[in-house]
């Protein structure tokens, strides 16, 4: 598929995370400090909206059973929970990124 255009910077101020929709794919973008990070919005543990979860600073925490990711790498930082049960989910896959003027560009396979 290629990079694809996905937002403008206009859209996602320093902090913010947004859910985007390209074709079948459901991708969360997340605005850390100036630079752009991509990852499927699908949390790898339970499948739960990363977009529905908290982002501080570089990390994401899954609103269902807490699992926490940086969306830099998709390295899960935090374990999940389920009841009083700890469980380690996997890391998330990343896409590339990049700029062209005030145009967001994904790279999806």
């Amino acid at each position: 598929m290629g990079f694809v255009k996905v937002a403008d910077v206009s859209e996602l101020p320093v902090g913010a995370m947004k859910k985007v929709v390209v074709g079948e794919r459901t991708i969360l973008l997340a605005n850390v400090e100036g630079t752009y990070y991509a990852l499927p919005n699908k949390c790898p543990h339970m499948g739960g909206s990363l977009a529905d979860g908290q982002l501080e600073g570089a990390f994401v925490t899954c609103p269902r059973h807490g699992a926490r990711y940086d969306v830099r790498s998709g390295q899960v930082v935090g374990d999940a929970h389920i009841l009083f049960i700890k469980t380690k989910p996997q890391n998330a896959l990343t896409y590339p990124v990049r700029m062209e003027g005030t145009s967001i560009l994904v790279e999806l396979p």
